[in-house]
């Protein structure tokens, strides 16, 4: 296992795995990544808040995370209903300070 923090191996990850978040205007940031309840929080923001398909991306970032890091157990993918795009974002649209709605987890 890395000595690199779990929330800085999925931002690594993200922009590896999950190009096309970018790609398309879309935008992610690693919220939470908690080694020991292995609880991780994803939001996604940019276009993917008026995308018809991020309910297929986040299933695909759940499922995608918890295969390939040992430790995460549980992921939330939260998508917005509006927020504003930001440019404090990293390689890959990563890690920006998105808004989002508090309408649930995983709403979309």
């Amino acid at each position: 296992m890395s000595d690199e923090p779990l929330k800085e191996r999925i931002e690594t990850w993200m922009v590896g795995q999950m190009p096309i978040i970018q790609m398309h205007g879309g935008e992610s940031v690693v919220r939470e990544a908690n080694p020991e309840t292995g609880e991780v929080v994803v939001e996604l923001g940019g276009t993917c808040s008026h995308c018809g398909i991020s309910n297929i991306t986040a299933q695909n970032i759940k499922a995608d995370l918890i295969r390939d890091f040992e430790e995460v157990r549980d992921v939330v993918v939260r998508v917005p209903d509006t927020g504003e795009m930001t440019s404090d974002t990293v390689e890959g649209g990563r890690g920006g300070e998105l808004q989002f709605s508090t309408e649930g987890s995983d709403h979309f």
